[in-house]
């Protein structure tokens, strides 16, 4: 496989936890935390409330499967312009799986229910098909080391 170009990629995280004390014993500590990135909000996140978090913000595994589910919809919107569907909504509803074993854990699928409507006229087979195409360039999904399905709905403008 040849290599094309790179894309660097960074965030900054702190543990905002650290200011409720320290990290002593697996009960007593925060799991709060942000990412920030120069020009951008801020993203609060915790643990997944399983895990002793914040029920009331982002975790890891919430964020694993936005970034699935935003890759998807930006190559399904370029695929769509590149063959004339024009796209007037586009909603996803995204969820996995994880298991946890022993020490580790881990995920073993995803599945996004993209909803989309589509232009009158506009060819709902093609439309569908680009899913396909939408999964098999998306840089995330290619990224991981598990299965990604895709179980959209098209809908047409009267």
């Amino acid at each position: 496989m040849t290599e094309g170009r790179k894309h660097s990629y960074a965030i900054d995280m702190v543990w905002t936890g650290a200011e409720d004390g320290p990290a002593k014993d697996y009960r007593g500590y925060s799991r709060e935390h942000r990412f920030t990135a120069p020009g951008k909000p801020v993203l609060q996140g915790s643990a997944d409330p399983a895990f002793r978090g914040d029920a009331s913000l982002y975790n890891p595994e919430e964020l694993l499967l936005a970034a699935l589910s935003g890759c998807h919809m930006l190559w399904y919107l370029h695929l769509c312009t590149a063959n004339k569907i024009t796209v007037i909504g586009y909603e996803d509803h995204a969820d996995g799986v994880m298991t946890e074993a022993p020490g580790a854990g881990r995920f073993v699928e995803a599945t996004l229910h993209p909803t989309v409507t589509i232009g009158a006229g506009d060819d709902a087979a093609l439309a569908a098909s680009l899913h396909e195409q939408a999964h098999k360039e998306c840089f995330i999904a290619n990224s991981v080391n598990f299965p990604v399905r895709c179980e959209p709905s098209i809908r047409a403008t009267d």
